[in-house]
């Protein structure tokens, strides 16, 4: 059975408009109230934005240790780009701020286009995004309205492929399977250039991290009916 103090590693599908912080902090109160501890060491791997769902790695107690190992295991996500249009921060956090002709983009375009993302690839990340800039967060001086300049980054893309693409709407969905350190909302940002279009994403949805599939995640609700059930003992 549990033992969260010695450490465990959970997996939670994380739900929509949460920060990972959010997850993060909803169960270290679960457990240090369950525990009847003041403290308890949680913490996650790998950051999913708010607009995101899906495979966030919680570990607690000792096996917070395994963190930053856990930061490089490869990703799977799922994506919706809408095609058209751009938003300063590549998702819906921010409204549209141009658009784009779209009568030039076919299914064949788009399947010549997509598998040019496969492999090494130097993407720039968002400005609004959680890299640290001069002691601040990207972010912080982007909703402020200061430039933000941040450098390319080495990363790698193993599979790109496309699942659906909507010719009315413009959207398209893809999956993806990177490397740490990869920003969808960039890609997105990157595959509308590539296309003319501009892009932005409207959907995003992480499926796996390393073997951690997201048909096997926890979702809060099922951790804390769970966890309710669960007797602690504690050892004397």
């Amino acid at each position: 059975m549990w033992d969260f103090i010695e450490g465990e590693v959970l997996a939670f599908d994380k739900p929509l408009h949460w920060t990972s912080f959010d997850l993060v902090a909803k169960i270290r109160y679960a457990l240090c109230k369950k525990l009847g501890r003041k403290k308890l060491k949680v913490g996650h791997s790998g950051t999913l934005d708010p607009l995101a769902t899906g495979v966030v790695v919680v570990c607690t107690g000792k096996k917070t240790k395994l963190i930053d190992k856990l930061q490089y295991d490869v990703k799977e996500y799922e994506a919706t780009l809408q095609l058209g249009a751009t938003t300063p921060s590549y998702d819906l956090e921010q409204p549209v701020d141009a658009t784009y002709p779209t009568a030039h983009i076919t299914r064949q375009l788009i399947d010549e286009t997509i598998p040019l993302f496969t492999g090494e690839q130097w993407q720039t990340p968002p400005a609004y995004s959680a890299v640290w800039v001069n002691g601040k967060r990207a972010y912080e001086l982007a909703r402020k309205g200061e430039e933000v300049e941040l450098k390319p980054k080495l990363l790698v893309i193993d599979e790109i492929e496309v699942l659906a693409f909507d010719a009315e709407t413009m959207q398209l969905t893809i999956r993806v399977v990177c490397s740490k350190g990869t920003y969808i909302r960039a890609l997105a940002r990157d595959i509308g250039e590539k296309l003319g279009s501009g892009a932005h994403l409207i959907a995003l949805r992480r499926t796996r991290v390393g073997e951690i599939d997201v048909k096997k995640c926890y979702t809060i609700d099922q951790f804390l009916n769970e966890l309710n059930n669960y007797e602690y003992v504690q050892n004397e």
